[in-house]
């Protein structure tokens, strides 16, 4: 266990859990880049299947943790940038460009970063007690990053009502906007998760690696190439299989 979270491996599961209910899982600056080598590293195993995120607690993620943070010293905009901007870059970066699958599971509040998170993940599953906000706009914030995360996630209007609103929405919205993939009673969360969990570790590896790979370029591009591509990629592994 690493300092405020936890990563462990269960068979072809990887597992990051945010540790810090007293403090609502805020993540600091500090945990953001080691979180971001440890989803880099448990998702390029050969074991891995796919990765799930959980905080432990009342709720998922209140966001960044603001105790020695950037903001408000005498810095460069270089500096700010390597300094707050990078790690939190860094953590999407990892989440949507690892080869496997990642899963987030949500419970009460998940704000700014935490709705971040949330909205990059593959796979978002919620209780019926989950709530998403992006607040930065109270203190005249600009959630950029935030919007990065939610960018093909969300429709535009709903991302700039979130932003400039300021509010929470509830999971009904939040899964009816594409947000999160499912929303179930906060009993059921746990089970609901491990049996998406189980289906995916049983699974060929190379079957789900293939699935997001191709969702990741085909969303962007034309037709045809969408169509080569699908193609090409169950060609692979048909050819693959002895």
């Amino acid at each position: 266990m690493s300092d405020g979270y936890s990563v462990t491996q269960d068979g072809a599961i990887a597992r990051l859990t945010f540790e810090r209910p007293e403090k609502g899982n805020l993540l600091t600056l500090s945990m953001l880049t080691h979180i971001a080598n440890d989803i880099r590293d448990a998702a390029s195993t050969g074991v891995t299947n796919a990765l799930v995120v959980r905080g432990r607690g009342n709720d998922f993620c209140l966001g960044r943790d603001p105790d020695g943070a950037p903001e408000g010293k005498s810095k460069t905009a270089l500096e700010m940038r390597k300094a707050l901007i990078e790690p939190i870059l860094g953590v999407y970066s990892a989440i949507r460009d690892a080869e496997v699958p990642v899963v987030t599971g949500v419970q009460g509040l998940a704000n700014g970063l935490g709705c971040g998170i949330t909205a990059i993940s593959d796979v978002s599953i919620a209780a019926d007690n989950a709530q998403f906000a992006m607040p930065e706009m109270r203190a005249n914030l600009p959630p950029t990053l935030a919007m990065l995360a939610h960018l093909d996630r969300i429709p535009p209007k709903s991302l700039l009502g979130m932003v400039y609103s300021t509010d929470k929405i509830n999971a009904t919205r939040a899964v009816s906007i594409g947000l999160i993939s499912d929303v179930v009673t906060l009993d059921k969360l746990d089970n609901e998760i491990e049996s998406l969990l189980d289906k995916l570790a049983a699974y060929e590896r190379a079957s789900v690696v293939t699935c997001k790979s191709y969702l990741k370029v085909a969303k962007h591009a034309d037709y045809p190439t969408a169509n080569d591509l699908a193609g090409n990629l169950l060609s692979v592994v048909l050819s693959s299989r002895k």
